[in-house]
């Protein structure tokens, strides 16, 4: 299962930074049990294991209405889920991840007479591979195959125990949520090494309990693509639960994502850059988003640019900053998605020649108008054209309209509407 895989990967890793010889059964009793569970708050659900207590209220042990259990009573079911990973077949009680033997329950799996021999350890595993988890908005996680961000995921473990045992109303069984949270701050533009807990504020407060925030996929991958060249990553989107949800595996294009945040910056600077990046995947959910098999710029798409893409909506330029953030946000994805900067300049000197054209004769202004607004009404290729054609002859420069309707007949036809998109908010932009 992968989160066996992970919890293997992880301590391979982890090995091999500390200079330490851990096998997944030493490392699970000595670290990650003392960490995760031997406490008064656990730092994650423990499922239908031994660990857990089903008939205990979490929130009503947090109030004070009802007393935590005793280290003894902590023990006792230690030992009950170390003697049943001996002695039992693995699944969903004692390995996390891996389905019920029970073909009627909503965790089991598909069903084979095939014996396949799991280690023990891989059971070990699965409980380390389940901690590195990062959750994200629309109820799912994602298990990443990058040693460098288990490792940077681990780092926030010990900070998040600190904060439970110092924070009496802040709820436990959220380390996915918690990942998902520190990988963001990790991988953040304002991130001090030395003070890791500056500027890092996830919770909220609701009924007198604090919880983790469940922070949204676009900023914890744009903090991974910035933090990372690989050009591509691959994760696995799941949620485990009373029911168990697994997407697969999907790649994460980090080139893709990472290149919109450069354009950006590129043009507009990076004093609203981070507030420019809240608007990146807003069209849809992740969900939905995975649907594509593939998470790179198409993914990141803002809310709200498809009705300009596909119904030719004219863009409105305000001076007010947050109408001009998105303004620009569009910008940058369009371009993004044509994955030619070079057009960035083409489209707006093109732009430009519309407006000129527009402004050259008082008389015949309302007509020159109008068959602008034909030209920037167009969203294929065969009408874009046609409608130049009814201006070429009386605009000053030709060569340059000439040229452009070069580009669009050569342009792949996928490619059109994102360009011709790029020219109307660039003339909205010069026109204000």
């Amino acid at each position: 299962m992968i989160t066996s895989v992970i919890g293997k990967m992880f301590l391979e890793a982890y090995n091999k930074k500390f200079n330490t010889q851990y096998d997944a059964k030493t490392f699970f009793v000595e670290e990650y049990y003392p960490l995760f569970f031997n406490h008064n708050k656990y730092m994650m659900t423990a499922g239908n294991s031994p660990l857990e207590n089903p008939k205990l209220s979490w929130e009503k042990m947090i109030r004070g209405q009802i007393p935590f259990e005793s280290s003894e009573k902590r023990k006792d079911r230690f030992d009950k889920l170390i003697n049943k990973i001996e002695v039992s077949e693995p699944d969903a009680s004692i390995a996390i991840g891996y389905p019920s033997l029970d073909v009627l329950a909503t965790t089991s799996s598909q069903v084979s007479n095939i014996d396949v021999n799991i280690p023990k350890d891989d059971i070990f595993f699965s409980w380390i591979g389940s901690g590195l988890g990062i959750g994200v908005q629309g109820g799912m996680s994602i298990l990443f195959n990058n040693t460098q961000v288990l490792l940077d995921i681990f780092e926030g473990w010990k900070l998040y125990r600190e904060l439970l045992n110092k924070t009496p109303n802040l709820r436990g069984n959220q380390i996915n949520t918690w990942n998902g949270q520190w990988i963001a701050h990790r991988y953040g533009r304002n991130f001090i090494p030395e003070t890791p807990i500056v500027g890092f504020n996830p919770f909220s407060t609701k009924d007198g309990l604090i919880s983790v925030d469940t922070q949204s996929w676009t900023k914890v991958l744009i903090g991974i693509s910035r933090t990372f060249q690989n050009p591509q990553m691959m994760g696995y989107v799941y949620n485990y639960g009373q029911t168990n949800t697994t997407i697969g595996f999907i790649p994460f294009v980090l080139t893709q994502i990472r290149k919109a945040i450069e354009l950006y910056e590129k043009f507009f600077g990076m004093n609203n850059g981070e507030r420019a990046e809240a608007l990146y995947g807003t069209a849809f959910g992740f969900i939905k988003a995975c649907q594509s098999g593939v998470i790179g710029i198409k993914a990141m798409e803002p809310k709200g640019v498809k009705d300009y893409i596909d119904k030719a909506k004219m863009p409105k330029y305000k001076e007010e900053e947050e109408q001009k953030i998105n303004f620009n946000i569009y910008l940058i994805w369009i371009l993004a998605m044509l994955n030619n900067e070079g057009l960035w300049e083409k489209a707006q000197e093109f732009a430009q020649e519309l407006l000129t054209y527009t402004q050259g004769a008082q008389q015949a202004k309302k007509d020159r108008t109008n068959q602008i607004n034909s030209v920037l009404a167009s969203t294929k290729k065969q009408a874009f054209i046609e409608n130049l054609v009814e201006i070429i002859s009386k605009v000053e420069n030709s060569n340059k309209i000439t040229e452009i309707a070069s580009i669009v007949n050569t342009m792949p036809s996928d490619n059109v509407p994102y360009f011709l998109t790029l020219i109307r908010f660039h003339y909205a932009a010069i026109s204000k």
